[in-house]
């Protein structure tokens, strides 16, 4: 029997496969353009090929005005990697206020939205290595000699990997609510004590157990596209706090619809992911097992949701486990993991005081 890469990878040949998944690149194109139409500042968006001719849709938004009046030399740009099942569209509430005195650069990560969708390996190892790959010889074909570097969740993870292996390149490493830190929890023995002493976190949504359920056998997403027409129904039924949270930019599906497009697509970064991931999401290399090899001169500022599943303790166990470096806490009140999107004011002033503190 076929797993779902190998269908999806041959679905080319079933002509009736585009009707039943309603989805298309042109479909999340448009998405994206309604959602970057809201955009004040000036925005660039193309795709850049890399030395392997890989593509990465990229957006640099500028901010017109202080570009004019600034006889200084420019400041380092801030460069923003999404998390999983994300893109570039997700960033709209943030990219105006964090571009007023710099450029600012989103990209869709490979394998996701609108960049190319190549195989990765299934090696935990590989697969995290294409993904750095494939940033630094984005980089490379920006011009772009140094970077305050945000990464989301999974793009947290990433962004941390990347600092440990290119330093030089990245003045802040700024990781907001990063996935795949600690290690998976060793199952406790009954009776076990000093429960009373942690702090009670919400626990995953649905969504996220849904997607754990099923990641040891199928690329995480595979159900939207099963579902076929029924996909975008989905989405909205499983996320309906994107519309919420979106909600006085848009009063319909636009950004569950953006999401759907993102995802309906072959899977390419997800499988990646899957093989990255132990079962219910726990990664197989945690992270907190490397960060010391982040230089001791690097800043690092990790900011989460107060309300997140997404524990911050593992923030903590950063700061202690680089003992005198400049590692700081950062708890926004009232978000959740999407902080960018549930608390913007805040999660921008936040940002803006770590970039205005680097030349």
């Amino acid at each position: 029997m076929q797993d779902e890469n190998e269908l999806e990878s041959t679905s080319g040949n079933w002509s009736w496969w585009p009707s039943w998944r309603p989805t298309s690149m042109s479909l999340l194109k448009s998405a994206e353009a309604k959602i970057l139409a809201c955009i004040q500042n000036e925005v660039w968006s193309r795709f850049l090929t890399l030395p392997n001719q890989d593509r990465i849709w990229t957006l640099t938004v500028t901010n017109r005005t202080a570009r004019k009046v600034s006889d200084k030399a420019p400041k380092t740009p801030l460069v923003m990697v999404h998390g999983f099942g994300g893109g570039v569209g997700l960033w709209v509430r943030n990219l105006d206020a964090l571009s007023r005195s710099r450029a600012v650069y989103a990209f869709d990560l490979l394998g996701f939205g609108r960049s190319s969708r190549p195989t990765f390996p299934s090696d935990p190892s590989a697969a995290e290595e294409q993904f750095v790959s494939s940033i630094e010889q984005w980089r490379q074909t920006m011009g772009l000699e140094h970077m305050i570097l945000l990464g989301h969740s999974l793009g947290g993870y990433l962004a941390t990997s990347y600092s440990i292996q290119y330093p030089e390149r990245v003045s802040h490493l700024i990781l907001v609510d990063p996935w795949g830190f600690p290690e998976r929890p060793k199952p406790q023995s009954e009776g076990s004590s000093g429960q009373g002493l942690e702090v009670k976190r919400p626990g995953p949504p649905r969504w996220v157990k849904a997607v754990a359920s099923v990641v040891s056998f199928f690329n995480p997403l595979a159900i939207i596209r099963a579902a076929g027409p029924w996909g975008p129904g989905l989405v909205n039924r499983f996320r309906p706090d994107f519309k919420s949270k979106f909600e006085d930019l848009f009063d319909d599906n636009t950004m569950t619809e953006y999401l759907y497009h993102c995802n309906a697509q072959t899977p390419s970064g997800e499988a990646g992911f899957r093989a990255m991931c132990e079962s219910l999401g726990w990664a197989k290399k945690p992270m907190l097992q490397r960060v010391h090899l982040l230089p001791s001169s690097m800043p690092v500022t990790l900011v989460y949701g107060a309300r997140s599943w997404v524990d911050s303790s593992s923030g903590t166990k950063m700061v202690q486990l680089r003992g005198q470096s400049p590692t700081r806490v950062v708890l926004i009140d009232d978000a959740s993991h999407h902080v960018y999107a549930d608390q913007p004011e805040e999660f921008n002033r936040v940002v803006e005081n770590i970039c205005n503190n680097v030349d």
